[in-house]
């Protein structure tokens, strides 16, 4: 049961009604009406921009509309009261029934309350996509987590999601790294190496890919060319690095349905040269010179002749080079191949995971989808800010293994996969997070996954406790809920019993809600705010004894507050889920 859906359904109605009455000169456009939470607290439970979405279709003021509106809702049982507010919101007061029938149907449906059942669609979701160059580090934490509870939340909604890693391993990175696993097995062979030069990695973690080159291949690749040993040694060292980049995600619990290489685009079928060239047939690429850049210097910028794509066509501040002065493709190129080829396996949806320092290949990348879909498909990207790692406040230094950096095992292997998932998601992406290791393993409020987790533990030991009062609940919890299910939820009477089945009531339309913003970081706040008001029945002061769950003498009541339990903890076990957080019945 989604109350949204329900009361604009009815707003709809009261709509039609007056349509068929003759107030409107022409037919009002219902798909205008939208129902939501009021903008003020204490101005009813749901509120209605019926009368200002459609004043101008039936030639009345909104509020003379809204009057009209409100004399038709209430003619409903389920609406108490009707208030006109501001320029013509309807605010609307409803029957505890409604939120009584909201729970019933959370505890029905279990972790399936809330789920999508509209037409579904495939969409890509691209995120992580590190470079395969070492392990991962905190910052690319935060997409992976990001990236993989919004193809969780996706997929509940009802879309059909394929989740991709991009893996760059073309260019001079992945050449970089080759030269860099080529000194580590001539270190394996016995050489002393020395400091690591500038421009190649320094980090511990490319001396096992040193040591399986130096199994493999002897001293085979001493005193050889460079042409002769780096496309082999490039080859080995990437696979060993994507070996190590899926064992760290698994540790973090993601995971990916495609891992799509760079070097695919360009080798054999050449999609980047074949993407061009389509291009060019279209009109939207062509030979020329761009003009000096305005202000700070492009870092791709060249004074020549060379092959541009018509960037500004589609939205984009100047056009954008797809060759280099050698020849060879830009990154841009591969990547509007790259997205080419996600559009022809089908994917007019697509939502692209990127650090902080991308901010600005935002436009052109919508250019590309554009020009290569032919406005047909849609990209959505959405940045992640940079995490600042710290404990007890003080800021923590490179890892020495990795060194350059504090990498994404060490974290999860101090704090654990539940602090650093629902942490990486307890503030919206494109703010930047201050991640503190000591607080997120205290045992208090102050620690938004620990009370979240805490809310769900303490519901089960409500059950556990229950038994003396009702020693015939089932403990399997499809079984329990059944039960519960059936319990006279018209005891419910008490302000905070309405408070949480409110809540409970208004989890659908914040999945939809976040699914529609592609925004995961929604449902975290939400679950803290659930938890929060959970906890609040055993701290409420002298004027407000807190709320009994189980009282002795009265069974009835019992099962309608366990009733109540059961709510709680079906959703937050639901948002746990989609988060990929566990849900403990118990607090170890």
């Amino acid at each position: 049961m989604d109350v949204f859906k329900l009361f604009t359904t009815h707003v709809r109605t009261a709509v039609d009604t007056l349509a068929k009455a003759g107030v409107f000169a022409s037919a009002p456009d219902l798909d205008r009406i939208v129902v939501e939470l009021p903008r003020e607290a204490g101005h009813g439970d749901l509120a209605t921009n019926a009368a200002m979405a459609l004043a101008k279709d039936a030639g009345l003021k909104p509020r003379d509309l809204a009057t009209k509106i409100a004399a038709e809702l209430e003619k409903r049982q389920e609406i108490t009261k009707t208030e006109i507010a501001g320029p013509g919101f309807i605010n609307l007061t409803v029957d505890p029934v409604v939120w009584r029938d909201a729970l019933a149907a959370a505890i029905r449906a279990g972790t399936d309350y809330g789920r999508g059942q509209g037409p579904s669609h495939a969409v890509n979701v691209e995120y992580v996509s590190a470079n395969p160059t070492g392990p991962m580090h905190v910052g690319h934490c935060r997409g992976a987590v990001f990236g993989d509870a919004l193809a969780n939340l996706l997929e509940f909604a009802g879309l059909k999601v394929t989740r991709e890693y991009y893996i760059n391993d073309a260019g001079a990175q992945v050449d970089a790294l080759a030269r860099s696993a080529y000194l580590r097995y001539r270190e394996a062979l016995g050489e002393e190496i020395g400091a690591i030069p500038e421009g190649l990695y320094p980090g511990d973690y490319l001396k096992p890919v040193g040591a399986v080159l130096a199994k493999d291949f002897g001293g085979r690749f001493i005193g050889k060319p460079e042409s002769e040993w780096l496309p082999i040694v490039r080859d080995r060292a990437v696979e060993m690095m994507m070996d190590m980049i899926r064992d760290d995600l698994a540790a973090l619990n993601v995971r990916h349905d495609v891992f799509f290489s760079e070097r695919s685009l360009v080798e054999g079928s050449d999609q980047v040269g074949a993407t061009i060239e389509a291009l060019r047939k279209a009109g939207e690429v062509y030979e020329g010179k761009l003009p000096p850049p305005r202000g700070k210097p492009e870092q791709d910028y060249e004074d020549r002749e060379q092959t541009l794509f018509r960037a500004t066509q589609f939205g984009d501040d100047t056009d954008r080079p797809l060759k280099k002065s050698d020849g060879s493709y830009t990154y841009f190129a591969s990547d509007i191949a790259y997205h080419k080829s996600k559009f022809d396996r089908g994917f007019k949806d697509m939502i692209d995971v990127w650090g902080a320092d991308h901010g600005g290949y935002i436009k052109r990348m919508n250019a590309a989808v554009t020009a290569v879909s032919g406005g047909a498909a849609e990209l959505d990207v959405k940045i992640v800010q940079l995490v600042k790692l710290t404990r007890a406040g003080v800021e923590v230094k490179m890892s020495k293994r990795a060194g350059e950096f504090v990498t994404l095992r060490e974290v999860v292997d101090e704090v654990g996969r539940d602090a650093v998932r629902f942490m990486m998601l307890y503030r919206k992406n494109d703010a930047a997070l201050d991640f503190d290791l000591a607080k997120v393993i205290e045992l208090s409020r102050d620690n938004p996954v620990f009370y979240v987790q805490y809310g769900h533990a303490r519901g089960h030991s409500v059950f556990r406790n229950a038994a003396s009062v009702v020693p015939d609940l089932p403990t399997q919890p499809a079984a329990r809920a059944a039960a519960l299910a059936q319990a006279d939820l018209t005891r419910l009477v008490d302000a905070a019993e309405l408070a949480l089945m409110r809540k409970i009531a208004l989890y659908p339309r914040f999945l939809e809600a976040s699914a529609e913003a592609h925004e995961p970081h929604r449902i975290a706040f939400y679950l803290y705010e659930l938890a929060s008001e959970f906890h609040a029945q055993w701290t409420r002061g002298n004027d407000a004894p807190h709320l009994r769950f189980i009282i002795q003498d009265d069974r009835e009541t019992t099962l309608a507050r366990l009733a109540l339990v059961q709510g709680v903890v079906t959703v937050i076990a639901s948002g746990l889920a989609l988060l990929g957080v566990e849900a403990p019945e118990e607090m170890r």
